[in-house]
């Protein structure tokens, strides 16, 4: 499956994917999905079963949330 068919398909959710074809700049360009759920955490414990030797990718197929970050403070007593 194409990454343009396996965004269309898992809209907003994270996917794990089989590598079959990447770009030049080693991009994926096809694959098929091992696994896609809406939670991160999942893909990630999904990765864990996959072969040592297996060329995967995690992707989000939606638009990346912005995410705000606080300063850091240290205060002296």
């Amino acid at each position: 499956m194409k990454v343009d068919e396996i965004k269309f398909q898992f809209k907003d959710e994270w996917v794990l994917v089989d590598v079959s074809r990447v770009d030049e700049n080693g991009d994926v360009i096809e694959g098929t999905v091992i696994a896609h759920s809406k939670n991160r955490d999942d893909i990630y414990d999904r990765l864990k079963s996959t072969k040592d030797d297996a060329h995967v990718a995690i992707f989000y197929t939606g638009k990346m949330p912005k995410i705000a970050y606080l300063p850091s403070m240290w205060i002296e007593k």
